[in-house]
């Protein structure tokens, strides 16, 4: 079910970063389309959340449901291409995203498949402010596009319970990044319609290590994850952090 809430006015929402996603929505489950990055990233994106939730939780990641009772939100959740799987893996999966036409898209695919996930157009900020809090929250992909990345942060740990996790997955502000995400991928490749990233909009790896700190959140782990174009698949490069990466945060109790 769809619900849309008021955004406060220091929202970190990007509006011109919405209207990018929101032109393309229609193709977000269409895995030849304009997400094809995304769909051919998620066997690697989901194997190092379900692996990680499971070693903190003390579950056991070959079980049939092993988030079960877990309460998990997926932050700029798209089309849903993560929080249909965390759902499937037992979760109570609350997605959200800026763009009510992502939900829209979101919400119609969860209902045609028979996975129940509550998605919101919605904002972390307006979230956190009315006091929400979750096990496990994910900005996948996510953090490179919004107004401000401190705040957005801040915003997102306030929903980490007690003994939770947060999981940041996005691109280094690195000449290489420039290179392979921008010029190879947008321009050369054709993977992603040009205009898609805005390399200024990077994140460094110590840039998200300060505000998580501040909003008393431990950096547990961070990995690179590595294209491969000959095998046409993506791995885990845990010493190459210079594009793509993942990085693991864990509220203590």
């Amino acid at each position: 079910m769809t619900r849309a809430a008021e955004r406060p006015i220091d929202s970190t929402v990007d509006e011109a970063e919405t209207a990018k996603f929101a032109a393309m929505a229609e193709e977000w489950w269409d895995p030849a389309g304009k997400f094809a990055p995304l769909h051919k990233l998620n066997p690697v994106r989901l194997e190092f959340l379900r692996d990680r939730i499971c070693d903190r939780f003390a579950r056991d990641p070959m079980g049939n449901r092993p988030l079960e009772g877990l309460r998990l939100a997926d932050v700029g959740c798209g089309g849903g291409l993560l929080s249909e799987p965390m759902a499937r893996l037992g979760a109570t999966v609350t997605g959200i995203d800026a763009g009510e036409k992502n939900i829209r898209i979101a919400t119609a695919h969860a209902e045609t498949v028979g996975v129940a996930v509550d998605y919101r157009s919605d904002s972390v900020e307006a979230m956190a402010a009315r006091g929400e809090t979750y096990d496990v929250v994910l900005n996948m992909e996510v953090v490179e596009h919004v107004a401000d990345v401190s705040l957005f942060l801040e915003a997102s740990a306030a929903l980490v319970k007690p003994g939770g996790l947060m999981f940041v997955a996005t691109l280094n502000r690195t000449i290489k990044a420039y290179g392979l995400a921008i010029v190879g991928a947008e321009y050369i490749m054709g993977w992603l319609p040009r205009g898609t990233h805005d390399w200024n909009k990077f994140v460094r790896p110590s840039e998200l290590a300060a505000p998580l700190r501040r909003a008393g959140l431990e950096l547990t782990e961070i990995t690179g994850v590595a294209y491969n174009p000959m095998a046409d698949k993506w791995s885990l490069a845990p010493k190459d952090l210079d594009v793509n990466y993942m990085a693991v945060a864990a509220r203590n109790e």
